[in-house]
């Protein structure tokens, strides 16, 4: 079978972060018709895998098979040079069951501090997957990189936007148009790469 989403099928979104679903809604251009796993009441599954693909790959397939959709997921995360690659695949974790990511951004601040780090440098991963109900999957990966700062600065986002500054800017993500962040970020990059593959 030829792998392809038409426009308007129905797809569920294998999240129960409402900043994410809306994000993911709009690199999506509203082409199909989104339904969030928490919208739907499905479990969150434990991601247990080491990489973004591979949690993405996950996440995919069991919101898929609990819901009979086509489903979309997202695995992403900052990654800071200095502290060997950390929070990574451990971001959302970071924020504890809370969701709280001024405090994850605080310690992201206080680890730096804690390793008298001078280099600021961190990047974005962005891992997409889709995966058809008893069926294949797709999964693609974009990144993009940039220097923290600190304070947080902004409030539009979400997550560790407000102290992620891409390559070639001075505003964080989270003082950005939307737009203009949408036009560059990890997420953009590997939905350019989905585009391609399944578009």
């Amino acid at each position: 079978m030829a792998l392809e989403l038409e426009p308007g099928t129905r797809l569920v979104v294998a999240t129960h972060n409402p900043g994410k679903a809306r994000e993911l809604a709009e690199i999506l251009e509203n082409r199909f018709v989104l339904v969030s796993a928490g919208d739907l009441g499905l479990a969150e599954p434990d991601e247990t895998e080491t990489t973004f693909v591979g949690n993405a790959l996950l996440k995919a397939r069991a919101a898929a098979e609990a819901s009979g959709l086509v489903a979309l997921a997202d695995d992403s995360g900052l990654s800071v040079a200095a502290l060997d690659g950390s929070p990574g695949i451990y971001s959302a974790r970071w924020a504890g069951p809370e969701k709280d990511f001024t405090m994850a951004m605080k310690k992201v601040e206080e680890r730096l501090e804690e390793a008298a780090a001078r280099d600021f440098s961190a990047w974005f991963t962005s891992a997409l997957a889709v995966a058809w109900p008893g069926g294949p999957a797709v999964v693609v990966e974009g990144r993009v990189d940039g220097v923290l700062a600190f304070p947080p600065r902004g409030d539009r986002g979400f997550g560790y936007d407000p102290i992620f500054v891409p390559d070639g800017h001075d505003q964080t993500f989270g003082e950005m148009d939307p737009g203009a962040k949408d036009a560059m970020s990890h997420r953009a990059r590997a939905f350019a790469k989905l585009k391609a593959a399944l578009l």
